[in-house]
């Protein structure tokens, strides 16, 4: 079989390819290679900026020229690259070629050899990887995550009067404000967002093992190090790692994924919220011409997309789980386990931004039903309960727990009447009596 989207393996690719689709620039093997060339070109320019002797006559009028090598990367040069890797079994020597032919070209022949200079594979692995996740966590996961949040708070506002029977437990509780339970979601992921962006995106810089030691061999007057943390920061927008291995410690990489399991974990937690609120019946779903929600009932409208979202966002958290626990750890100077491991950044990425995206189509739909969430209110008057006992105790009045827990442990519903008829009971005088009888589930929310 071709692989298209009916034949791929992985429903990303497939299923869901129309979902994820941004993310194929920086993660898909088309992108890992070009974010290398990137990476190749820019060292070069670097190093001829920085006054690295044999460079002092490379044409500085020629670096926007290199520049255009990968900013007009397509895929005819990655089939090029790839071509020659079936002859290299390399990947970065393929692309190291790949930089020197287009350099030949150009007639820049001269300096080929100071392309991937004193480096090995990782200097660029372990720079294009980060360099690619800043992006697109930049430019595609935040602005998604964004709009979920923005939607909660519009929904806080919007719903910021309107009362709801809480549940603890599963059970009546003190009654609450639809709107500011949507703010504790807002909140969550807001203060989770910012810590997600607190994380540096590094980079590992530094040679075969992390000294330096042919750049160092090859010049020895020049500040190597100084020139490594200013290439990757000022080239490439990264943070460098000062002592490393052969490759990256991985661990703010780790940290980031840490960061995006927690937010996976609120999201899964609004997501069953709300397929809870809807099948109690406090939101029902816009009706899209031609769905079918049960190939059996034609009455059903399911919760599919926060059933769906949810699903994806458990398989992100799983790999992120295992991504997070597995790149910080390598033998000694270096083993290979990074190296695949590393391909897979974009899978947990891509389940969730699928997840983002069903949660938004299923908050897109909800329709509030409040007439359901007033006869919640108005069947569980018990919930009033805390509130008399505690105006009893302000007024020192003797075992108010006690009083209130014998009306609403009775096997009887408490109503409205019940609950009158029990403070006229109490040897309190009429202006308390009243302010007693003025809660009521509806306006008993707290502030």
């Amino acid at each position: 079989m071709d692989l298209n989207t009916l034949t791929a393996i992985s429903p990303i690719d497939g299923r869901y390819r129309r979902k994820v689709s941004e993310l194929a620039p920086y993660f898909s093997e088309f992108g890992l290679i070009k974010y290398r060339v990137l990476v190749e070109i820019e060292y070069l320019i670097a190093m001829v900026e920085n006054d690295v002797k044999p460079l002092a006559d490379f044409p500085k009028d020629r670096f926007e020229e290199l520049r255009d090598i990968y900013r007009n990367f397509n895929e005819k040069d990655a089939e090029e690259i790839k071509t020659t890797e079936r002859t290299t079994n390399h990947d970065v020597k393929a692309v190291e070629y790949f930089v020197k032919a287009r350099m030949e070209e150009k007639g820049l022949e001269k300096h080929l050899e100071f392309v991937h200079f004193g480096l090995t594979s990782q200097d660029i692995n372990n720079t294009a990887v980060p360099l690619s996740m800043k992006l697109a966590v930049n430019e595609v996961y935040i602005p998604e995550l964004s709009k979920v949040i923005d939607q909660l708070d519009a929904f806080a506002d919007e719903w910021k009067d309107i009362p709801m029977l809480a549940k603890t437990h599963g059970q009546p509780a003190s009654p609450t404000r639809l709107g500011k339970e949507m703010l504790v979601y807002s909140e969550r992921l807001k203060i989770q967002l910012e810590q997600l962006k607190n994380v540096p995106f590094s980079a590992k810089f530094g040679g075969a093992t992390g000294n330096m030691n042919a750049h160092k061999v090859a010049f020895p007057n020049t500040d190597w190090v100084k020139f490594a943390n200013n290439f990757v920061s000022s080239y490439l927008g990264l943070t460098r790692s000062q002592t490393t291995t052969q490759i990256e410690h991985y661990d703010n990489l780790a940290a980031l994924f840490d960061a995006m399991k927690r937010i996976n974990s609120i999201l899964i937690d609004l997501d069953r919220d709300m397929w809870t609120y809807i099948s109690m019946e406090y939101f029902k779903q816009k009706l899209k011409e031609g769905e079918v929600g049960s190939s059996a009932m034609p009455h059903k409208v399911n919760p599919i997309d926060f059933e769906n979202s949810e699903g994806n966002l458990g398989i992100s958290s799983a790999i992120l789980e295992h991504l997070a626990a597995k790149l910080p750890v390598s033998r000694l100077q270096r083993d290979l386990t990074d190296s695949t491991v590393l391909r897979n950044v974009g899978v947990p990425l891509g389940h969730a931004l699928i997840g983002l995206k069903s949660t938004m189509v299923g908050l897109g739909k909800l329709l509030l039903n409040e007439s359901a969430l007033e006869r919640d209110l108005e069947d569980n008057w018990a919930v009033v309960a805390e509130a008399i006992q505690t105006i009893l105790r302000r007024e020192g009045f003797p075992k108010p727990y006690e009083a209130l827990k014998g009306l609403t442990r009775k096997n009887e519903k408490v109503t409205k009447d019940t609950v009158h008829a029990f403070v006229d009971t109490l040897n309190v005088n009429d202006e308390i009596k009243a302010e007693l009888k003025a809660i009521t589930p509806h306006n008993y929310t707290g502030v």
